[in-house]
This record gives structure tokens, sequence and C-alpha cells, in this order.
């Protein structure tokens, strides 16, 4: 996981598109958050399961078991490059529909919900 993004084509997600199906409460999304947990303890948006990126020893061969590969999947970090090689971590594992939130928590918080703390 590890190394530079590959050539791997990742869809993009505005965090305007994302408050819309967080409100429209689509059951079906997953919502994967790579941060760390002290990050979490500062901002975070609930309905994300967390998969720290330090940690991807400790969960990496249970993502399949954890995480349904055919779901539509919301890849979350600070800015969008932990979220971004996630998504191509995730597609390599088979996944079918997975898509980086652009801008991060760090855009939520400017652009859609004040209330997030910045950091």
């Amino acid at each position: 996981m590890v190394g530079k993004p590959s050539e791997i084509s990742i869809t993009q997600i505005s965090v305007e598109e994302l408050a819309q199906r967080l409100s429209s409460a689509d059951s079906s999304l997953q919502l994967v958050d790579v941060r760390e947990p002290q990050e979490l303890a500062i901002a975070h948006i609930d309905g994300f399961v967390n998969f720290p990126l330090s940690q991807f020893p400790d969960w990496a061969d249970h993502v399949n078991t954890r995480l349904n590969p055919h779901a539509e999947t919301l890849v979350l970090c600070h800015h969008g490059i932990r979220s971004t090689h996630m998504c191509q971590w995730l597609i390599v594992q088979g996944f079918t529909n997975v898509k980086n939130i652009a801008g991060g928590i760090d855009a939520y918080s400017m652009l859609v919900d004040p209330s997030i703390p910045q950091y």
C-alpha cells in the first residue's frame, strides 16, 4: 500500500455531494475514514468506519469480510491524499464502486458543516 499512486483511475465525489448522500440516509453506502484515531477525536462525520492507514497490517486481511466489495464505498481522510491511496488499494482488492471524497474532512468542514473543527 505504501508508495506513489499508480495509474488506477479514482472516481471523486465532492463534499457537497457527500452531504446530499448522507442526508438521504442511504443505508447501502459504505463510509470509510482512513485517518488516525487522534484525528477522529478532533473531527469526524457520523457513520464512517475507521480503518487507520497506520494500522493497515491489523485490518488489511479482514477488509473483504468487514466491507462489501460491491457496495458503493466512499473514502475520507483529512485532505484527500490518503483516501486516494485507500481507494486504489480497495480497487486492487476487487472493490467495484469506490469513490474518493475530494478535499476530505477539511473541505467538508469549510464548505458543508462549519461545526466540524478544522485542524
